[in-house]
């Protein structure tokens, strides 16, 4: 997303000079949403994004992976390619379980469409990992009739995302599915047929789905004399320029400074590698910009539409737009009276009101905030924050 979106951007935008895609897959430029939904679901084969690439100008290089960078010098498994601007856009990888040779990952169209083939009825599926790929793989996979087990180390899912009062709530729309979700099981190994816990118990298993993490796709940048920091970050400024002259990051493999959060961000989801891709062009073309978006995902299991906007840290006041118990609820954080996160469970208003409210980092009246009956965009204060 982030690497094509760059390339469309800069044709948009009048770039006339050559621009090249290289990608390690051998497949179009796709999106990777729909890979946890309605591929799995059969519902869709491929994703790619509906573009000529050849009208654009854009020549893809596919099959191709990048191995290394010197100045003005993208080293390939195929070559080197010289360049003017690099913009790197290699994204993350899913993080494995040490010595699980039996496991599957849900990272590509090809592990999707691979997963699908044995995702039948009656296939004891065990997931390992809680979060947002854990949740909608469950979700897909008791649509097509699969024993589902999710297995979660910590004590909550979206342990490292959420904090407990949320996702308490969320543990039983696992038992409403039909999931049998098990906190607090950690996993020792992956064999033919099983997964081993720590306490010493064994779970039958036909098909085993990590789905625990991704780190930044960097590896290959050893040596180039492009910073990074301790995760593997691709450390760049606010205009998302490397360390390297002539060499811009984007998407998920970034560290970019935000002045809206007063700290460094890593995000790994698909709106970020839309507009960072974008706005990359953006300073190719000249512009000068800050790149500083109120992050935003979406989640789409067990039925519902789950969905964050902006970054609510440790101290940040909670407030609660309905309750858990109802169809739909919002939840919202606070700091200095200004809003700095929502997230919203089946309130796409609430969300789309929420962003907007971060975005102008305005005040807000907790009392009507915390209004469900009140639009969110009518519980604004008498001034900015700050």
């Amino acid at each position: 997303m982030a690497g094509a979106q760059c390339a469309v951007a800069l044709r948009e935008g009048g770039w006339r000079g050559p621009v090249r895609l290289v990608g390690a897959e051998p497949h179009l430029p796709y999106d990777r949403p729909p890979l946890s939904k309605d591929v799995l679901l059969a519902k869709a084969d491929r994703t790619d994004f509906d573009l000529d690439w050849a009208q654009l100008g854009v020549e893809l290089l596919l099959g191709r992976t990048a191995t290394g960078v010197a100045p003005g010098v993208l080293r390939t498994d195929a070559g080197e390619l010289p360049f003017d601007h690099l913009v790197i856009a290699t994204g993350a990888a899913a993080i494995r379980l040490p010595g699980a040779a039996e496991e599957r990952l849900l990272r590509t169209v090809d592990d999707s469409l691979a997963l699908r083939e044995v995702l039948t009825p009656g296939t004891r599926l065990v997931l390992v990992g809680a979060g947002w790929i854990g949740a909608e793989t469950a979700t897909a996979a008791r649509q097509l009739g699969c024993e589902v087990t999710v297995l979660e180390a910590a004590d909550a899912p979206l342990a490292g995302a959420l904090p407990p009062e949320l996702t308490t709530p969320m543990e039983r729309w696992y038992a409403a599915a039909g999931v049998d979700l098990r906190l607090g099981a950690r996993v020792v190994a992956v064999e033919s047929g099983a997964v081993l816990l720590a306490d010493g118990s064994e779970l039958a298993a036909d098909q085993v789905v990590v789905g625990i993490g991704a780190r930044p796709d960097t590896g290959w940048l050893a040596g180039s004399g492009i910073a990074l920091d301790a995760a593997g970050a691709v450390l760049v400024d606010e205009q998302l320029r490397t360390s390297l002259p002539g060499v811009r990051a984007v998407g998920d493999c970034v560290s970019y400074p935000s002045a809206r959060f007063g700290e460094r961000i890593t995000v790994q989801h698909w709106d970020h590698a839309l507009h960072s891709g974008r706005a990359a062009a953006a300073g190719l073309l000249g512009g000068e910009a800050p790149y500083d978006p109120v992050p935003y995902f979406w989640s789409e299991q067990f039925g519902r539409m789950v969905q964050y906007a902006g970054r609510h840290a440790p101290g940040d006041r909670l407030l609660w737009r309905g309750s858990p118990e109802d169809a739909s609820w919002s939840a919202l954080w606070l700091r200095d009276g200004a809003l700095t996160a929502v997230l919203a469970v089946d309130r796409p208003r609430d969300l789309a009101q929420g962003r907007r409210l971060i975005d102008q980092g305005r005040a807000v009246d907790p009392a009507l905030a915390a209004d469900p009956e009140v639009p969110l965009k009518n519980a604004v204060g008498a001034s900015p924050a700050g």
